[in-house]
């Protein structure tokens, strides 16, 4: 006579636990809900952490160069400055303050200029303070006109591209001096590409 299989057993004779089975699929839910947790765990501290303490940007534009090139990505430290203010040679990203078809979101530029500062260029040579200003990231004299000191007001300041060929630069010689408040935080250094790694 043929054997019969009792529900809940299989065909080769084994015995199927119901209780069993449960247990193994709420099992691979509570995996599968412990990944999800994670992942959006992880997801929120990233979004944070690139509101409030870095950021990644790439470099458009070559108002920079020869310090930086198009394409490059750097870090961005957007928490520095809530424990010191920008410093002089400081490369930084800020909101664009100028108006018109060629403004961009964001801006990559040097302070040259502190709050108080007097800034000039004459005889194509950078000076602040009545000191001219060895510029060693440049390559060459500055191109674009002269121009008469200007005093930076509190909480303000002076910026310039590193590019200073004739009218390679949009910058504080175009739109002013700019806010505290529209600098997003300071470009610590070169992360991609790999060959070009280096800080700033």
């Amino acid at each position: 006579m043929g054997q019969l299989n009792s529900p809940g057993s299989s065909e080769n004779g084994d015995q199927v636990n119901p209780q069993e089975a449960a247990a193994e699929k709420n099992s691979w839910v509570t995996e599968l809900w412990d990944w999800v947790k994670t992942i959006a765990i992880a997801f929120c501290i990233m979004v944070l952490l690139n509101m409030f303490v870095f950021n990644l940007s790439m470099v458009k534009g070559e108002s920079m160069q020869p310090t930086l090139e198009a394409s490059e990505r750097l870090f961005i430290n957007k928490l520095v400055y809530q424990f010191a203010d920008p410093d002089r040679g400081d490369v930084i990203v800020l909101k664009d303050p100028s108006n018109g078809p060629d403004k961009k979101e964001f801006l990559v530029k040097r302070i040259v200029g502190l709050p108080g500062d007097t800034v000039e260029v004459k005889g194509h040579i950078l000076y602040v303070n009545g000191e001219a200003q060895e510029e060693s990231y440049t390559d060459v004299p500055i191109e674009d006109p002269d121009f008469a000191p200007i005093t930076i007001e509190e909480d303000h300041y002076f910026v310039m591209g590193d590019n200073r060929h004739l009218r390679k630069s949009k910058d504080s010689r175009e739109f002013g001096s700019v806010k505290e408040s529209d600098i997003v935080g300071r470009a610590e250094f070169i992360l991609w590409p790999l060959s070009k790694i280096k800080g700033l």
